[in-house]
């Protein structure tokens, strides 16, 4: 489908995510509607040409005026954390909200959606080999809130799909790194802490690193050529954790982290830190117990499908890592204890 003038919606437009979506559409010279809750951090829309509809993903009638007279939406909102006080809230936002607006798009006359899953839901093979959006995968393998809420939204989504016909196309991002990421995002924490020598040692496991550029270019492909209801992984380099600490204490001039240890000796640690985070109301605990489990497999990806079907590109992650590095430091995010 054409990527046209617009107007389009995006949702989760001030996150890291979103934002690079928005900018993708801004740059194609198209009309962006972003729907954002009121007295939301707006820093990474500032200086983009937008319309800004105050809404929220659990407020029907917000999604309808934002959506009316839209050409198409892209959903990227999401709770994205590894450890909540309020596991009925994640599920909440990330599978009834899916389903809401997903819902109120199709009413609005929207004539296609790309929907932000994640690859979370996707399955991962045991041997270390990259997995793909056929690899084997049932609800009982999702470890954690956020798996299990993706999960679920994902299968929300597809009903949708087949209950009432509606044009949408899916897209799991793999580990996006790069610039605006404000929260930051888990991985941005890591990316911080190892910038600044704060990660003096590691646990054997790996990610599949993209720049957040890169994911955001994906997103606009899945609308011009994504097939109905099909998934499309948007991911970039395999890297072991090992790898991306040294590269990051390489961009930033600091000392890598020297030893690898094993999981065992760090679950009380983390426990201990859900525990206080709980009980305090602080803040989010650095390590988490779901974390630990999740880190048992090297979550390695392949994108094969997004660059055979729709034309998706990735640049090296080590240029991801290096770009969020210098958005950190000069954001200030290096220099905080």
């Amino acid at each position: 489908m054409e990527l046209n003038a617009g107007p389009y919606l995006v949702t989760g437009a001030t996150g890291f995510v979103g934002s690079a979506v928005v900018r993708a559409l801004v740059e194609r010279g198209a009309d962006v509607r972003v729907l954002a809750r009121p007295g939301s951090d707006r820093r990474n829309l500032a200086g983009l040409e937008v319309t800004v509809c105050e809404g929220d993903l659990m407020r029907p009638d917000t999604l309808r005026s934002a959506l009316d007279g839209c050409e198409g939406l892209f959903h990227v909102a999401a709770d994205y954390r590894l450890w909540t006080r309020d596991p009925e809230a994640m599920f909440s936002v990330n599978v009834d909200g899916s389903r809401a607006i997903l819902q109120a798009a199709h009413q609005s006359g929207v004539k296609r959606a790309v929907y932000t899953s994640s690859v979370a839901v996707l399955g991962i093979d045991p041997s270390g080999t990259p997995s793909d959006e056929r690899t084997p995968v049932g609800f009982a393998d999702m470890i954690g809130v956020y798996k299990q809420s993706k999960y679920r939204a994902e299968e929300a989504v597809n009903e949708v799909i087949r209950e009432t016909g509606f044009d949408c196309v899916i897209v799991n991002p793999s580990t996006p790194i790069g610039p605006r990421d404000i929260k930051p995002t888990p991985t941005g924490r890591l990316v911080v802490e190892a910038a600044t020598g704060r990660m003096p040692a590691y646990v054997d496991t790996g990610l599949n690193i993209a720049h957040v550029d890169d994911v955001a270019a994906g997103h606009l492909l899945a609308y011009e050529k994504g097939k109905i209801g099909r998934r499309y992984i948007l991911g970039g380099d395999d890297m072991t954790l090992r790898d991306i600490l040294h590269t990051v204490a390489g961009i930033a001039g600091v000392k890598p982290p020297i030893m690898q240890i094993p999981r065992g000796p760090i679950y009380p640690i983390a426990w201990a830190a859900e525990m206080w985070c709980s009980l305090t109301g602080n803040g989010e605990p650095f390590a988490t117990v779901d974390g630990l489990k999740m880190s048992k497999k090297k979550m390695f990806f392949s994108s094969g499908r997004a660059e055979s079907e729709l034309g998706y590109r990735h640049r090296p992650g080590e240029d991801a890592l290096r770009d969020a590095v210098i958005w950190f430091r000069e954001n200030g995010y290096l220099s905080r204890p």
